[in-house]
């Protein structure tokens, strides 16, 4: 029986029993297929006993070691093959290096109803609260649970890793097995052996997970396939600690699928990519998806040789030709993530080479905070994560500024990102190392995805997707969106939230840091970049006042599970609350809330203070999960002068802290008062003088004949793009501008050429008024800025206007097959 959901609250399940076992490393073993629109191959999962279930064993080592070797003659006599090419095998003898996976497809053997038994059919499987209760499970077989969904999962098998050659040397230890345990117990120690090897032997671990996954079966599992998840049993087995923890399932998506999506780039090739869905990963390869479950993995992955395969990995992947037209990319992680980030994109796409500029890399000015003594003492310090090569750890790391990237895009934008976008990435990678010091990952991707991308950005391990909205109108939206996905390097992918409804912590801190970055990547001054930033907080502000008015408030809470969060049931499922409600994905309280958060805190410690915190924060908890008082409590406990001030104001506690701002909906009275402050800076003022200008001159023209005399001309100020959106939101505020004011308006900042922020606000001043000329533009906006576009084909529904309506209808209609889920149904609910 699984987990039960109220659909009308739109709670997204994690299914998976991690407390009773834990998901340590995958294979994947995949080829795409762009004719069927689907992914078929293998995944193996490297399993260890959950924290509920860890047993010490006693160990024989003379009786292990010849136990092993009596497995090893007697076992399967096919070597473990590791294809580099369509004719070299590797044998267990070489060194260990960059590999890749071959496998071979299966026939679909699942029933009609979904329940799959290899030898006989599952008659009944007992639920997640059921599976593991005690040590002892009396007659309960125990199941492995798993989150998947919208999958065909064809087999499920015990891998016999026990025949890999050369697997004896994970047996030679005498802490390894216990001799009175059967073959399955050998198997399961080596598995426990291999998942714990030091980082110095990291790469001859990505070995032999690659020999292991590659061995033979040795007999195969019950399995049911439920809508959210995959329960595997083996007949007999009652514990984790019995459970074969070396598993093979072969597997194929469906091309309905939401995990990714197939479409085509905008030079009309067939791509597919994972596009950050709300369910995750869970209908890309069955996993664990909860939190906790930080695991490493490798992918192999197949596709004709006209295709470019991009993945979270640590390695620039070589593609390797196995056979005439067909290329397979390797890639592989070794810092343990959540399986939610792994990423991929599979097209045409072209990388886009550094031409012959010199790109400015910010030196440290006054807007910089140099590293204290203190700071580089917390390298010296032991991490405080699970052990793997960690770049904190390596000097060599600690002190590059920019890592080595590469730019991909489809060839019709391949001009666009070579004009602004390759010279951005060093300036932004620096700035943020500047800020916040070693890089976390050691290389990194930006591509830019389709048009049907639903946010204007996404950061994963290794890889940052761009959406082309970005690129025209000149640097300043490419550059601020480039800080925001590198910021998440530190916070969202480095440091994660323990629980998923905190996405503030990802949010908020990328939101902040984004205008941080910024500055420093523009070298500007501090009065300068305080400025930019006051400005920037106005403009939040009011984004953030408008959404709490127009949003539900269960939505607005940032630690929505109060006291609560992080907290699981007995076998480690929980649920993501509102999860899959479709607005949310538009909604941007975490980002807001979480960043006035974060300015408000810095305003009150110092900027210098804070962020030295900062650093001290990532260099604490880098490569762990948290919780909001985590940072809270090291923030207020860590600055000796806030000491006394906690005594003194009550404010500045966890407790009221998570009262005023994380827990309750709308906006914090402290905020409310702040607001008004900001309308004083001078970016804003030279902003309130043009408004008024402009509505001086929509009065006199509204008098005035067609013919206007040159002396009555008005010169207005040039203004920058956040300046520009400032203005137009004002302009919207006025119940009347003419068509020849909106002209004009046009003309003079060539709006059509600004950036998408600024084209936005541009298009809604054109429903608004029912410009005709203007519609041109709104159709465009429709078609290539999706990721924005969402909410306008609302305001082209409101004014119950016939023109405009046709154009929501015209312009749906031909995005809706390719617009990613939750956009199309938000859009078409607006619309019929």
């Amino acid at each position: 029986m699984e987990m039960q959901l109220d659909p009308m609250k739109d709670d997204l399940p994690l299914m998976a029993n991690t407390s009773h076992m834990l998901v340590k490393h995958y294979v994947l073993d995949l080829d795409v297929d762009f004719k069927s629109q689907v992914i078929e191959g293998i995944i193996v999962l490297f399993l260890e006993t959950g924290s509920r279930y860890r047993k010490a064993s006693s160990i024989g080592e003379e009786g292990c070691q010849s136990h092993l070797n009596k497995i090893c003659e007697t076992g399967s006599s096919e070597p473990c093959h590791v294809s580099v090419s369509s004719a070299s095998v590797i044998s267990c003898e070489v060194e260990y290096s960059d590999f890749a996976v071959s496998g071979e497809g299966k026939k679909d053997t699942s029933d009609k109803n979904g329940n799959h038994s290899n030898k006989e059919q599952v008659s009944e499987i007992s639920g997640s609260k059921n599976c593991c209760d005690t040590e002892s499970h009396g007659n309960k077989d125990f199941l492995l649970i798993l989150d998947c969904c919208d999958l065909s999962v064809l087999k499920v098998e015990e891998v016999d890793i026990a025949a890999v050659p050369g697997i004896e040397k994970f047996a030679m230890s005498a802490e390894l097995i216990d001799v009175s345990k059967e073959l399955e117990n050998l198997r399961n120690q080596i598995v426990h052996k291999l998942v714990t090897l030091p980082l110095d032997r990291c790469q001859e671990q990505l070995y032999y997970y690659t020999c292991c996954s590659q061995a033979p079966g040795y007999g195969e599992l019950e399995f049911t396939s439920g809508s959210w998840s995959l329960e595997i049993k083996k007949h007999g087995v009652q514990t984790p600690a019995d459970f074969p923890h070396a598993i093979r399932i072969q597997y194929k998506t469906k091309p309905e699928g939401r995990s990714v999506t197939w479409t085509k780039d905008q030079s009309g090739r067939p791509c597919v990519y994972t596009m950050g869905s709300p369910i995750n990963n869970r209908a890309l390869f069955p996993c664990q998806e909860p939190p906790i479950a930080l695991s490493t993995w490798q992918a192999s992955v197949r596709a004709s040789a006209d295709f470019v395969v991009l993945m979270s990995g640590e390695n620039s992947a070589d593609p390797v030709q196995l056979q005439e037209g067909i290329l397979s990319w390797y890639y592989y992680v070794t810092m343990p993530m959540p399986a939610s980030t792994f990423t991929i994109a599979v097209g045409c796409w072209q990388e886009v080479k550094q031409q012959c500029f010199t790109a400015a890399i910010q030196p440290e000015d006054e807007f910089s905070v140099p590293f204290s003594q203190a700071d580089f003492r917390w390298n010296k310090e032991s991490c405080g994560h699970m052990e793997y090569p960690c770049r904190f750890q390596n000097p060599a790391a600690t002190l590059q500024r920019v890592i080595p990237y590469r730019v991909f895009a489809p060839l019709c934008l391949m001009e666009h990102c070579e004009e602004h976008l390759l010279q951005l990435i060093p300036q932004c990678l620096s700035a943020a190392y500047s800020t916040l010091g070693t890089h976390p990952f050691c290389r990194l991707d930006v591509l830019i995805v389709p048009s049907n991308f639903s946010s204007l950005g996404m950061a994963s391990p290794h890889i940052i997707f761009l959406s082309q909205s970005v690129l025209p109108g000149g640097n300043h939206l490419c550059g601020t969106r480039l800080c925001h996905e590198i910021a998440h390097s530190w916070f969202g992918l480095a440091i994660g939230a323990r629980d998923w409804t905190e996405e503030w912590i990802s949010e908020g801190f990328a939101t902040f840091l984004e205008d941080v970055f910024w500055a420093r990547a523009q070298q500007l001054s501090h009065d300068e970049g305080k400025e930019q930033q006051e400005l920037k907080a106005l403009l939040r502000w009011r984004r953030l006042r408008d959404e709490v008015q127009n949003s539900e408030e269960e939505l607005q809470v940032l630690r929505p599970h109060k006291e609560s969060t992080g907290e699981v049931s007995e076998s480690g499922a929980s649920i993501v609350k509102h999860g899959l409600k479709a607005e949310k994905i538009f909604m941007q309280v975490h980002y807001l809330k979480g960043y006035f958060l974060l300015r408000s805190l810095a305003s009150t410690l110092g900027e210098a203070s804070y962020l030295a915190s900062l650093r001290k924060f990532v260099h604490k908890f880098h490569g762990q999960l948290v919780l909001s008082q985590d940072f809270l409590s090291m923030l207020l406990e860590d600055i000796p002068e806030q000491k006394e001030q906690t005594r003194t104001r009550p404010g500045l506690t966890v407790e009221s802290i998570s009262q005023n701002w994380l827990d309750t909906s709308g906006v914090p009275k402290s905020l409310l008062k702040e607001g008004e402050t900001w309308k004083e800076c001078k970016l804003v003022q030279q902003v309130n003088a043009e408004v008024t200008k402009w509505i001086q001159a929509n009065k006199r023209i509204r008098k005035s004949s067609k013919k206007k005399r040159k002396q009555d001309e008005v010169v207005f100020q040039k203004l920058l793009p956040d300046q520009l959106v400032l203005l137009l939101e004002y302009l919207l505020e006025e119940k009347t501008l003419c068509p020849r004011t909106l002209q004009r308006l046009e003309k003079t900042y060539q709006l059509h050429d600004q950036d998408a922020e600024v084209r936005h606000r541009w298009c809604e001043l054109v429903v608004k008024h029912k410009y005709v000329p203007g519609y041109g533009d709104v159709e465009k906006f429709l078609r290539e800025d999706q990721a924005m576009g969402v909410y306008l084909y609302g305001e082209l529904m409101v004014n119950e206007d016939a023109k405009q309506q046709e154009l929501a209808y015209r312009c749906f209609a031909v995005a809706q097959e390719q617009m990613d889920m939750s956009s199309a149904k938000v859009v078409a609910e607006m619309l019929f």
